[in-house]
C-alpha cells in the first residue's frame, strides 16, 4: 500500500490540511479561514481554539474528500547583545515582546506565570499539544525555526538563552522543549482524529523556514520569497550566522534531526496580500483577489501613484512601527487602474529594498529568486517583480512550498518514499533533478531599474 504525508499549513488568517504521495506531489487538500478579531484600534487577536477548530476542521475535511483511512497517512504537519544571541531586533513582532506586555496587563497570566501554571510557546507547540492529547498528556514541544522567532532562543546553542530569559523576566519552565525540525514530536490522541490515532507527527517548521525547505533552497546563496498576508524573503548562509547590519534577521532556517542547523537571512514585509484585501473589503475597488491582475494590466505604469502600504508599521529593513500607510502622487487622471497597479509595485519595491540589504549582508548577490504563495500566482506582479530585482524570478509548478517543507521534514524522518536515505541523500537527489520552473526575467534596461531603485528609497526612506 502506498504511503502519504500529511502537512497542517497555519497562517494568520486560514488553516490548510494537504495530502502529498510518496513521489512529493499534492495529492489533496482542504482550506478554511478563521476570524481575526480587533477590540481596539491597533488591536489584533486571534482566538486559539478557532485555530485549533480550523485546523481539525481541514484534516477531517481533506480526509473525507481523500476517504483516506488513518493507518495510511504517516505524517501531521502541523538591545544589541540581546539581538546577537537570538538574532532578532526587540519588535512587537516577536513572542517575547506579545508575552511582556500579557504579563503587564493580565493579572490571570501573570499568576499562572508566578506560580509556574503557565505554557507558552508559538502556534504550533499549541497544535502539538492538543493534537497529542492536550491536558491528558499532550506534548509541550517546538522546533527550533519556532523557537527562533521568540526572542528567547540561543541560535548558536538552539537553547533556550538565560540571559534573554532574564532579559524579559520570563521563568524558563513555560517555555516548550526545542527539538529538531525533523523527528518525532509526539503520536496523534484527539478524539475528533480517532482513526488517525498513534499517527507520528514528525516534522514542524515555521511558516517561512518550511517554504525555504519545500522550494528546495538547500545550497548556500539561495533564497525564495513567499507573498502571503505578508511578504518574506529567506537567504539560505548555510552553517554559518550572518549579524544582519542592514535590518535583517539572523534566523535558524532548518534542522534535521543528526545534522547541524542551517541558517538564514530574513526580511520581513509586513503587507502583501493583504492590501489587496483591503483594496476588495475595506474600498470595495475589487470584487475578488484575481480582478486587481486585470485592473493593473490595463495601464502600462502606476501614473505616478506610490502606495507605502503600512498599515502596521513597515518591517525590514526599516522597523517603523510608527510609519502608517498613505498613498502619494494623485491626480485628476489617477484611475484604479494606477492604484491596483501601484498595490503590487508596493510590494515589489519593497522585496527590492530587502534584496540589497541581503546583497550587502551576504556578500553574494542573489542571481535569481524563488516565488510562492498566492499573490506568486499574479504574472503581472512577478513581471513587475523581476523588473524592479533585476534578476530572474522562477514560479515553481506547485506552489504549496510551506506544507511541503514540512512534509520533507516528517518523510525524511520515517524515511518514506523519495525522502528515502536520509536528508544528504534526499538533497543530492533534488539537486540531480529536473523541476519545471517558470521563469520571469527582467524587461527594462539597467538605466530603468536605478530609477526604479531610488524610487523605493524615496517612497519607503
Amino acid at each position: 500500500m502506498p504511503s502519504f504525508v500529511g502537512a497542517i499549513d497555519n497562517g494568520t488568517t486560514s488553516s490548510r490540511f494537504l495530502i502529498f504521495n510518496e513521489h512529493g506531489e499534492l495529492v489533496i487538500g482542504h482550506q478554511l479561514e478563521y476570524r481575526q478579531i480587533f477590540p481596539h484600534p491597533g488591536w489584533v487577536e486571534q482566538d486559539p481554539m478557532d485555530i485549533l477548530s480550523s485546523v481539525i476542521s481541514c484534516v477531517d475535511g481533506a480526509l473525507r474528500k481523500f476517504e483516506l483511512q488513518g493507518n495510511d497517512v504517516k505524517n501531521l504537519k502541523g538591545k544589541a547583545s540581546l539581538k546577537e544571541i537570538c538574532g532578532l531586533p526587540i519588535t512587537t513582532y516577536f513572542s517575547a515582546v506579545k508575552l511582556c506586555w500579557l504579563l503587564e496587563h493580565s493579572s490571570d497570566v501573570k499568576e499562572a506565570h508566578d506560580n509556574g501554571n503557565l505554557m507558552f510557546g508559538t502556534v504550533d507547540s499549541w497544535l502539538i499539544y492538543n493534537l497529542t492529547g492536550g491536558v491528558e498528556g499532550g506534548a509541550h514541544v517546538t522546533d527550533v525555526t519556532n523557537a527562533s522567532r521568540t526572542m528567547l532562543m540561543d541560535i548558536r546553542t538552539l537553547k533556550w538563552s538565560e540571559k534573554c530569559l532574564e532579559f524579559f523576566g520570563f521563568n524558563a519552565n513555560i517555555l516548550p522543549e526545542i527539538k529538531p525540525s525533523s523527528s518525532l514530536f509526539g503520536e496523534i490522541k484527539y478524539p475528533h482524529l480517532a482513526d488517525l490515532t498513534g499517527l507520528p507527527i514528525a516534522g514542524c517548521l515555521g511558516d517561512q523556514q518550511a517554504a525555504l525547505v519545500g522550494q528546495r533552497c538547500f545550497q548556500v546563496g539561495e533564497a525564495k520569497n513567499t507573498y502571503g498576508t505578508g511578504c518574506f524573503m529567506v537567504f539560505n548562509t548555510g552553517k554559518e550566522i550572518i549579524p544582519s547590519n542592514n535590518g535583517l534577521l539572523s534566523t535558524v532556517g532548518y534542522q534535521f534531526e543528526g545534522e547541524p542547523a542551517v541558517y538564514a537571512l530574513e526580511g520581513s514585509i509586513a503587507v502583501a496580500g493583504s492590501a489587496v484585501k483591503w483594496l476588495r473589503d475595506n474600498m470595495g475597488i475589487i470584487k475578488s483577489a484575481e480582478e486587481i491582475n486585470v485592473l493593473a494590466a490595463g495601464t502600462k505604469d502606476s501614473g505616478g501613484v506610490i502606495f507605502v502600504t503600512a498599515f502596521s508599521g513597515l518591517f525590514a529593513p526599516y522597523w517603523r512601527p510608527d510609519v502608517r500607510g498613505s498613498i502619494l502622487g494623485i491626480s485628476q487622471h489617477t484611475t484604479k487602474h494606477h492604484l491596483a497597479r501601484a498595490t503590487l509595485e508596493a510590494t515589489c519595491f519593497q522585496t527590492r529594498a530587502i534584496l540589497d540589504a541581503m546583497n550587502t549582508d551576504s556578500g553574494k548577490p542573489l542571481k535569481s529568486l524563488r516565488v510562492d504563495g498566492g499573490l506568486s500566482n499574479s504574472d503581472i506582479c512577478m513581471q513587475l517583480q523581476a523588473n524592479i530585482l533585476g534578476i530572474e524570478v522562477s514560479r515553481p509548478e506547485m506552489r504549496e512550498s510551506t506544507a511541503l517543507g514540512a512534509a520533507t521534514a516528517a518523510a525524511v524522518h520515517l524515511d518514506i518514499g523519495m525522502w528515502k536515505g536520509g536528508f544528504k541523500a534526499f538533497s543530492e537527489r533534488i539537486r540531480e533533478s529536473k523541476e519545471v520552473l517558470q521563469k520571469f526575467t527582467p524587461k527594462i534596461s539597467e538605466e530603468g531599474n536605478q530609477i526604479v531603485n531610488c524610487g523605493d528609497e524615496s517612497d519607503h526612506g
